[in-house]
């Protein structure tokens, strides 16, 4: 069942080429560390994908289409839509990229002119703890739909004129096509634990300061209520997720054997 909706369009765009490590086939997604100024880099594990995040620091999340068309992405954070502040659901707002655009998520939308910042924080100090949801922090996903595809009905040719019956086929004048329709604005489509001990406590997204991201209502009409894609991505801090073996652990110092021949003679002590 098609849906037809209101998107949030960013309008900030991206010139940087697409990061090796974006995670996505018809939106790439990245997360950057605003505060390093570093792409954070992906790791696999088990079939899936995670970053490593720094407590205090701010991050943006990088869209960027790969499609010829506009894109609708439904993005959450923590289980929650970071432009309604709604439990997550594929049916909701989002944002919408124009063909093979880029642009920067940075934080939960206050208004059209406004984000609060994403920051990586302990858990029961995240946005999604502080408001009663705490079950889905450490995760940020997105659900993206590509556009119904409007199909023109093929102009008709219109009848040869009765005085002119040499007339070609080829030389017949073609009726015009009908103008696009023009799309009416809707109000709404902005879109197992180890058993061990793990160091520290896991990581979530907090409610940071506010700051100026300013973005319009389009419209976008969805080919389907399902999603063509799903991107997710966990998060943790590093050192839980070596915990965790989904990154490797720094290898210690080679320990040298004790000699039990080091010397010769019994020297005096000091």
């Amino acid at each position: 069942m098609n849906t037809l909706g209101k998107a949030v369009l960013a309008l900030a765009t991206l010139a940087a080429s697409a990061q090796a490590s974006a995670v996505g086939r018809l939106v790439d997604l990245t997360v950057y560390d605003r505060t390093t100024q570093q792409e954070l880099p992906v790791y696999r594990h088990d079939g899936r994908y995670y970053v490593a995040g720094q407590p205090g620091h701010r991050y943006q999340i990088q869209l960027r289409s790969q499609e010829d068309s506009r894109a609708l992405g439904v993005l959450s954070v923590d289980g929650v839509n970071v432009v309604s502040g709604d439990t997550a659901d594929w049916s909701q707002s989002g944002y919408v990229l124009q063909p093979y655009d880029a642009t920067d998520i940075q934080g939960w939308r206050k208004s059209l002119s406004e984000v609060a910042d994403f920051v990586f924080a302990d858990a029961s100090r995240s946005y999604a703890a502080r408001t009663g949801r705490p079950e889905n922090v450490g995760v940020i996903g997105m659900a993206v739909f590509l556009p119904r595809r409007m199909i023109r009905p093929m102009p008709m040719p219109m009848p040869a004129p009765m005085s002119a019956p040499q007339e070609s086929m080829t030389s017949r004048r073609m009726a015009a096509p009908p103008p696009a329709p023009t799309a009416p604005i809707a109000e709404s489509a902005i879109a197992p634990s180890p058993a061990k001990a793990l160091p520290g406590g896991p990581l979530g997204t907090g409610h940071g300061a506010r700051e100026t991201s300013e973005v319009t209502y389009t419209d976008f009409e969805r080919a389907s209520s399902t999603p063509n894609e799903v991107i997710t991505v966990y998060y943790d801090t590093r050192e839980r997720l070596i915990a965790q073996g989904v990154i490797p652990g720094d290898t210690p110092p080679e320990r040298t054997r004790p000699d039990p021949f080091p010397g010769h003679f019994v020297p005096d002590p000091r």
